[in-house]
């Protein structure tokens, strides 16, 4: 399978989840039914893997859909730009397409967090050789309420807020970045990480500290005092 192919299965997917949002949400106005059918249990991924190891193009489809979503907010967090977001995911399960046998069950850690893991490493290697951009202009959503001059405001501390934590010690970075990640708890995050929880949140403490003393010096510790 070739990136080409990669990036169609990928486009079929997010075409097929926002039709599916469309569907769930005609579907909550109608009456709820009682005899739903009983859903089967899901695939494991460690049988996935097997069947991609095999060649397979089903299993590596599902296993896409399964986890672009969430990975795909992980790499906007460190990326802060959706194409690129997108190119790290993508050359992620491109990697995972060329070299399934990378992941083993007895590794002692979920492929999840593993590929995670991975997904991380490529986007921290990408921000090294190029400089992080802005945020983009669609992420800034104006409440009609507010003055342009307010939403101005708020437009540049957290453009402020992203500069510092891009300044942070990688480690610390990483672990904020991480845990932005509702979907995301902060085991799960220190097994993406490779370090025990107590490490994790001590690392989370150091960044936030770091960034309230950089807010409080700064033009923008003023505000909402």
């Amino acid at each position: 399978m070739t990136s080409k192919q990669i990036k169609i299965i990928i486009r079929q997917i997010q075409t097929t989840r926002e039709e599916s949002n469309t569907l769930n949400h005609a579907a909550l106005q109608q009456p709820i039914a009682t005899d739903t059918p009983k859903q089967e249990e899901p695939v494991a991924d460690a049988v996935l893997l097997q069947q991609i190891r095999e060649g397979s193009h089903a299993a590596f489809s599902l296993l896409v859909q399964r986890y672009h979503r969430k990975c795909y907010a992980i790499a906007y967090r460190f990326m802060q730009d959706r194409a690129l977001a997108e190119d790290m995911v993508q050359e992620a399960f491109l990697k995972l397409w060329e070299r399934p046998a990378m992941w083993q069950e007895n590794f002692g850690v979920s492929f999840i967090a593993w590929f995670q893991r991975v997904l991380v490493n490529l986007c921290l290697d990408t921000r090294k050789k190029k400089k992080p951009g802005n945020l983009e202009e669609d992420d800034w959503i104006a409440d009609e309420s507010e003055s342009i001059e307010w939403h101005l405001i708020q437009r540049q501390v957290q453009q402020f807020m992203e500069s510092q934590i891009a300044d942070l010690p990688e480690r610390q970075r990483v672990a904020l970045n991480l845990c932005f990640d509702d979907e995301l708890s902060n085991r799960q995050a220190a097994e993406v990480m490779g370090i025990n929880l107590k490490a994790l949140q001590s690392l989370i403490m150091r960044a936030k500290t770091t960034l309230k003393e950089k807010v409080r010096n700064s033009p923008y510790g003023i505000i909402g005092k």
